[in-house]
């Protein structure tokens, strides 16, 4: 990996081109100490950063480039908190560039110019990164600004945002960088940069007498949710906060936390009974037409911290198991909350999914189609494999040894309502039976009108 040259002058800072503060080492310290302990323990090469394997791990080419010193302009996003600020950084320290930070809602034109014209001093040398949060909110005046100086390279453009960029960063700067999505960190992540915090005496909470439990350990990873800013704040808050025992030792157990936090762990294991039984229970709820329990069991899942894609799958397939056509509706709203929650995602998905549970909730219910379905699959296991009628055959192949067919196939468009006597299985055999709630009340009236229309001598259309 980079590593960074010996500095001649002790009062020099090569990363952000600062002089140091007067006072020395110490005073150093202890600023840094004041400042939060999430801003403390921003990792400072590709080897301290947690999670974001899929765009850092060995041979992805996030890392290659890097590695490679090729770095070009890049655009990051995800949600808060899974380290773009922090990824931008490091990636300007292990390319021992110039970091120059700046936001798309605080930078105006002039500050933007201001700070391209003093990059143009270093084009020659190190080069600037220049780190824009929430690029999504840069407008034209700024965008054309910029641009200019991203051509020539005179910066290289680093974006941070929560949004998707394909959709809500103007097209100029994505089709001249590099889109990378930062994912939420792993409980296991965030467990580990706790525990790093705590045993890291420089920059976190080891110059401390901490006893933190495993438990309050997981709790910590769980509750936020991905979010290592959010985690370390707590973690920081509660350490700070929490009086040290007779024997000047702070224990930080799992009820002290959640005081801290305030916020209860919500008994819930994502790979135990806690996770099958609540989610059984929210179908059951949904099926049983019982919106208020339904919403319940939503809200405990979302909040132990259950992936909303898992619930919303679940929902498309209740709305085709115990609504069906009794409201076809159903489904596509299902699968429109799908949809919404892979866009948005938490917490405003919370709003969607509970939308798409009370109306499925409230739906009419029908599993015919279900049963239909199984029970034909049942014949096909069972060994009552048919053959294909031969006016029902593809008639593209031609039938070996035959000039024709002896019943011609009939073309319902052909005929009066668009129906017409023929057989379509050789067996009389019924599968589906509609039921008589919310729509399928309908269908059934709808097949019986066909079933007449079929016993009457065939006319041309």
């Amino acid at each position: 990996m980079f590593s960074f040259p010996a500095m001649s002058d002790p009062d020099t800072d090569l990363f952000t081109g600062n002089d140091a503060p007067e006072g020395g080492a110490t005073d150093g310290a202890a600023t840094q100490l004041r400042q939060p302990l999430a801003a403390r323990m921003r990792p400072s090469t590709l080897e301290d950063v947690l999670g974001q394997d899929h765009i850092l791990g060995p041979g992805k080419l996030l890392r290659r480039v890097i590695e490679a010193d090729r770095l070009t302009n890049l655009i990051f996003y995800g949600p808060p908190g899974c380290g773009k600020t922090t990824l931008a950084e490091v990636i300007a320290r292990v390319t021992l560039r110039r970091f120059e930070r700046t936001s798309g809602v605080l930078s105006n034109v002039a500050g933007l110019r201001t700070v391209c014209e003093t990059a143009k001093l270093f084009k020659d040398g190190p080069g600037t990164v220049l780190f824009v949060d929430e690029i999504h909110r840069f407008n034209k005046s700024q965008q054309d600004v910029l641009l200019p100086y991203v051509e020539n390279g005179t910066v290289t453009l680093i974006g941070a945002t929560t949004h998707n960029p394909n959709v809500f960063v103007n097209s100029p700067l994505t089709s001249r960088s590099l889109v990378f999505e930062l994912r939420p960190l792993s409980e296991e992540a965030v467990a580990a940069l706790i525990r790093r915090a705590v045993a890291d005496s420089v920059r976190g909470l080891g110059h401390l007498r901490l006893d933190l439990t495993p438990e309050a350990v997981a709790f910590l990873a769980r509750i936020c949710d991905g979010d290592a800013r959010r985690a370390l704040t707590a973690l920081e808050v509660a350490a700070l906060s929490t009086p040290p025992d007779a024997d000047s030792v702070i224990r930080l157990t799992h009820a002290v936390v959640e005081e801290c936090v305030q916020r209860k762990m919500v008994l819930y294991d994502k790979d135990e009974d806690g996770h099958y039984d609540t989610i059984s229970a929210f179908i059951k709820s949904v099926r049983g037409s019982d919106p208020h329990a339904a919403v319940y069991w939503l809200a405990k899942m979302l909040e132990a911290g259950e992936d909303p894609r898992f619930i919303a799958r679940r929902l498309i397939i209740l709305a085709s198991e115990d609504i069906g056509n009794a409201d076809p509706r159903g489904l596509t709203v299902a699968v429109a909350a799908m949809q919404a929650v892979e866009f948005i995602g938490m917490p405003e998905a919370r709003i969607t999914l509970a939308q798409a549970t009370t109306y499925l909730a409230t739906a009419p219910k029908s599993n015919a189609a279900y049963l239909a379905v199984d029970e034909a699959l049942a014949d096909v296991r069972s060994g009552r494999l048919m053959a294909v009628p031969e006016h029902l055959k593809n008639v593209h192949v031609a039938a070996i040894g035959r000039d024709g067919l002896d019943t011609p196939y009939k073309y319902p468009h052909d005929y009066a309502q668009h129906t017409v006597q023929q057989t379509y299985l050789p067996v009389d055999k019924r599968y589906y039976r509609p039921t008589v709630q919310g729509y399928e009340e309908t269908i059934g009236k709808r097949m019986a009108h066909v079933e007449t229309l079929k016993r009457k001598p065939a006319r041309d259309s």
